[in-house]
């Protein structure tokens, strides 16, 4: 059986199996039915790691032992085996959810939360900031710093933007919005992103900007991430951003800001 390398590492990471598992459950698949010691000369995978190997997969579900001696084993069809992988991936998810939910409120948090509090102590000014890479990472960034907001959330981005801000961000705005915060964003409004202005609106005030090209973010005059790029001309995963935990630099950004915002058109 020749399987070409590449093939068999695609099989690998969608399926969350090692070189063995996959080499005899393709084995397996060229077969129908076989014997351990047949699938182990097939794959080149050692007789006493076949086993093994194969018990394995039984157990994730992508074979079926056959009564009767010698053993056999026999492929359970892809189409159902994709299913199987789907349910227990998702099974695997959520108690892994549970767990972490779990630990709120136990003498674990309570421990990481004095250590953090502990080293912050420790940090100097200089220290707090970061840089971020791929904008998967910038937006998880941004959640974080929004979410702890107490007065005030500033926000500049381009149109896409502003459209995949209120796809991944709405329900921290919504939760701001109760808290009282105040949350203002600047974007230039096109057709493409009126449903999302829309949208933004019901939890903060939006205006046209089409005179500045800029892409950050200002939490309580103190916390700042800005990107360094165009996200029209950079790959989700090279986009990048920087943050910066200093009051100086946040309250001048946001003193220009508020010069600009008095000459934006309201949405």
């Amino acid at each position: 059986m020749i399987v070409k390398e590449e093939f068999l590492s695609k099989l690998r990471r969608y399926f969350s199996l090692n070189l063995y598992e996959v080499k005899i459950w393709t084995a397996l698949l060229s077969r129908g039915v076989s014997t351990a010691g047949e699938l182990s000369d097939i794959a080149n995978v050692p007789r006493s790691r076949s086993y093994d190997v194969l018990e394995s997969l039984e157990k994730k579900g992508f074979v079926v032992m056959k009564l009767g001696k010698p053993i056999k084993y026999m492929a359970v069809p892809p189409a159902e085996v994709v299913e199987r992988v789907k349910k227990n991936m998702r099974t695997d998810a959520e108690e892994k959810v549970r767990r972490l939910e779990n630990l709120k409120g136990t003498d674990v948090i309570g421990e990481l939360n004095t250590l953090h509090t502990q080293g912050v102590e420790l940090i100097e000014p200089a220290d707090l900031s970061g840089s971020l890479r791929g904008r998967h990472n910038l937006y998880n960034h941004i959640e974080l710093t929004i979410r702890n907001a107490e007065e005030s959330v500033t926000l500049m981005t381009t149109a896409q933007g502003l459209i995949r801000k209120v796809e991944g961000l709405m329900p921290t705005f919504e939760k701001l919005k109760k808290k009282g915060v105040k949350i203002r964003v600047a974007a230039p409004i096109t057709k493409e992103s009126k449903d999302a202005v829309k949208e933004l609106s019901k939890v903060a005030e939006v205006k046209n900007v089409d005179k500045i090209s800029a892409r950050f973010c200002v939490v309580d005059g103190k916390e700042l991430v800005f990107m360094v790029l165009d996200d029209s001309e950079v790959h989700p995963t090279y986009d990048m951003g920087i943050w910066v935990n200093t009051p100086f630099f946040a309250k001048a950004l946001d003193g220009m800001f508020n010069l600009a915002w008095k000459d934006m058109k309201s949405t």
